[in-house]
């Protein structure tokens, strides 16, 4: 077996083995099919953060899922409806928050980010926009809705870049 490259996330493949139990087409237990895997060998930070960010979106484009990324319509589907396929759904959508504000926090300890900022609240205004991008995507087929999320995340990275200090301490 391939190892995780985050311990948090290592139990997506049973999250998918249940998904294919109960019937979900093309379901893959494959490490690097959603981008995961492949982005945990950029530099941690911001780096790595939108590697994760590539990986997802590349996924979706590629339209491996009529709904796009598989967790995000289970959890569409299925928020509704208790079960092992729900739970495990909504425990991997946890997880990949999780691993997104860790490297939020790998960014601020590099000065690549505002160390102010809430890692947690910086994870879901990301993950928001993945989300949403992946809705419009499915729900159109048109590219502009993932190269909307990939402007946001631009925007909302760049918001955060600290600022450059005058000579005299204060930010430009």
């Amino acid at each position: 077996p391939v190892p995780s490259v985050h311990p948090g996330l290592a139990g997506w493949r049973d999250v998918l083995r249940l998904a294919a139990d109960a019937g979900a087409p093309a379901v893959r237990a494959d490490p690097t099919f959603y981008g995961i895997e492949p982005a945990g060998g950029a530099p941690d930070g911001v780096p790595r953060l939108r590697a994760y960010i590539k990986g997802f979106l590349d996924h979706v484009e590629e339209g491996v899922f009529p709904g796009g990324c598989f967790f995000v319509s289970a959890v569409s589907e299925l928020d509704t409806h208790p079960g092992p396929v729900r739970d495990g759904a909504m425990a991997f959508s946890q997880h990949w928050l999780e691993l997104l504000a860790e490297e939020v926090e790998a960014g601020q300890a590099a000065g690549e980010l505002d160390p102010a900022a809430d890692p947690s609240q910086i994870a879901f205004e990301l993950h928001a926009f993945m989300v949403l991008g992946n809705m419009q995507f499915v729900a159109t087929g048109r590219p502009p809705a993932l190269d909307s999320v990939r402007r946001a995340v631009d925007t909302r990275l760049t918001a955060l870049a600290p600022r450059p200090r005058t000579g005299r301490g204060r930010p430009n």
